[in-house]
């Protein structure tokens, strides 16, 4: 890749109808393996709990395994759910990978459960420290990877270890203005989730760098935009893959989206006319068709939002579909 956009993996751990955990888990191996060889610059996995179509519910142990089985691309969590921990478990958890894998490891944060109610109380285990102290607890956590002073109260004296030369590239991600304005004060680079909602006007990125102040390892706004993405040979082939993706979306806005479902089974769902106006109307929203398109799309919305990374989400039934189409973009690129 020559590029001087930046393309990067976001990886869900996606559970195939038919299949199971350990075989998305394997697959997330393999990709890593496969885009780490085409040059794809970072490489990161999400946190979902309680599902049964995302397999990924803990970053920082997968990532102990990806590292090991990559050697150039960078590994991150995209991300952890900070409210749900303490930000110096966290600390210690990426310094530990930081040190397994020196100058590869990102860490990415977001303010969301990833899961319903229930669980998240699970999670927390009665802790009364929730969302609502997510600037807190971002502060704190920018401190102990930084061997700095962390601003709560009684925490002051603090240090995570092990200790680090250089420590783990902390980002905040979101998909709102609040995330884009606390990733601006924080001094943070910022990953906006576009696949999830991308309605969002590209002045989130102009809200984010007005609010930009330099922090101890980022001294200029850096923006990264993640999108759903799916290349092939034919346009026919990616938008039939996508249909996929079209049914999951589906049962998803229904509170149970299931197994990632196969192209016959999104052929044969019986979609109602509220359910085909929605996907019509995201379907400009995403990038698919044939390498040329894809490119010509990614650079599109990387001007539209003046970003220099662009991280995709590529999800398909079939497995050899989803590689080959890290690998048609990556040999466009």
């Amino acid at each position: 890749m020559n590029n001087k956009i930046k393309l990067s993996v976001l990886d869900q751990s996606p559970i195939r109808s038919g299949s199971n955990p350990y075989a998305a888990l394997q697959e997330t191996i393999k990709l890593a393996q496969l885009t780490d060889e085409l040059g794809y610059y970072r490489y990161w996995v999400a946190e979902h709990h309680a599902s049964d179509a995302l397999a990924g519910c803990s970053p920082e142990v997968l990532l102990g395994r990806l590292g090991a089985e990559t050697t150039q691309i960078r590994i991150g969590s995209g991300g952890v759910m900070l409210p749900h921990y303490s930000p110096y478990k966290v600390a210690e958890n990426f310094k530990l990978l930081q040190t397994l894998y020196p100058g590869r490891v990102d860490l990415g944060v977001g303010r969301a459960p990833g899961t319903d109610p229930f669980t998240a109380a699970a999670i927390r285990y009665g802790s009364r420290v929730g969302p609502e102290h997510f600037p807190n607890m971002v502060a704190d956590l920018q401190a102990l990877l930084n061997d700095t002073d962390p601003s709560t109260k009684g925490m002051e004296q603090a240090r995570a270890f092990p200790k680090v030369e250089i420590p783990p590239q902390l980002w905040m991600l979101g998909s709102s203005e609040d995330s884009a304005m606390l990733a601006g004060l924080s001094g943070l680079p910022y990953n906006f989730a576009y696949f999830i909602n991308p309605n969002i006007q590209p002045g989130i990125f102009d809200l984010y760098r007005d609010h930009f102040k330099p922090g101890p390892n980022l001294k200029s706004p850096q923006g990264s935009l993640a999108i759903f993405s799916i290349t092939a040979e034919t346009e026919d082939e990616a938008l039939n893959l996508s249909r996929s993706r079209d049914l999951w979306y589906t049962r998803l806005l229904r509170g149970n989206p299931g197994p990632f479902p196969s192209v016959k089974e999104a052929i044969e769902y019986p979609y109602s006319d509220g359910e085909l106006q929605i996907i019509e109307e995201n379907r400009d929203k995403r990038a698919v068709g044939t390498p040329e398109q894809v490119k010509e799309k990614l650079l599109m919305l990387a001007e539209k939002f003046q970003v220099d990374e662009l991280m995709l989400v590529t999800i398909t039934h079939d497995v050899a579909a989803r590689r080959r189409s890290y690998e048609l973009l990556a040999q466009i690129w």
